[in-house]
């Protein structure tokens, strides 16, 4: 999970380090030598399994269960998370600090984020509905009961559609009422040709958003929150 390996190595255990998955590219002068096992839904159990780690972390949203559980059979300790929530970073820090025995290391980074985060609720945003799309053929969108939503709504950006079956509902138009759209740069890269590509056939203002400042939780969400202040503004 690229967010919970940053912050593994924020908290000084990078050289604890035995596997990572391709997408864990950061901090990458520390992860140039940690080896890959695969991604994070296509996790290459035999290569985990030499590696004989004491501790893997996993996350709700990312990994699968039956990874998690054949995971179970045979490493020590399997970390669970699952943020949902910005103010969730405070307990992520805690717990993976406590697990490995860097809880002061955590509470600075605590420390950090609550003052990002009390600058952020500080302001006053101008609230937008968005349409913040993930994927393309087809068309994939974030809910409500998302990370990514709670985080955007803390800037006045509220997702759109408002209630959804799925926490990463497909969409079989754009026509959903949006003010404006948002083309996250991850997981699906999209680019500049995407947002004049859309601009025209939807007549709506579409901006690129990086999407590892709204949806990488650890120590990237305290670069995110103030990342996402200007980003609102901007876009006013």
């Amino acid at each position: 999970m690229p967010s919970i390996t940053e912050l593994v190595c924020e908290l000084g255990l990078a050289d604890q380090l035995v596997g990572r998955t391709g997408f864990c590219v950061h901090p990458k002068d520390a992860l140039k030598k940690i080896p890959k096992v695969g991604g994070t839904k296509s996790v290459n159990l035999k290569k985990i399994r030499e590696l004989a780690p004491t501790h893997v972390i996993v996350n709700v949203d990312e990994n699968k269960k039956e990874t998690a559980d054949a995971l179970a059979g045979f490493v020590p300790n399997v970390i669970v998370t699952h943020p949902l929530a910005p103010l969730d970073n405070l307990a992520l820090y805690r717990q993976i600090g406590k697990a490995f025995g860097k809880q002061r290391e955590a509470e600075l980074l605590c420390g950090q984020f609550d003052t990002a985060f009390r600058s952020a609720i500080s302001n006053h945003f101008e609230k937008r509905k968005v349409l913040y799309l993930i994927w393309k053929d087809p068309w994939m969108t974030v809910s409500r009961d998302t990370y990514v939503s709670r985080m955007l709504a803390l800037f006045g950006l509220e997702t759109i559609p408002q209630t959804a079956e799925s926490r990463y509902p497909k969409l079989p138009d754009l026509n959903v009422g949006a003010e404006a759209i948002l083309l996250s740069t991850e997981p699906y890269r999209f680019g500049e040709s995407h947002r004049k590509e859309l601009r025209q056939q939807t007549k709506l203002a579409v901006h690129l958003i990086d999407g590892e400042m709204t949806s990488w939780y650890g120590p990237r969400a305290i670069a995110g929150l103030r990342y996402l202040a200007d980003f609102s503004r901007s876009i006013t």
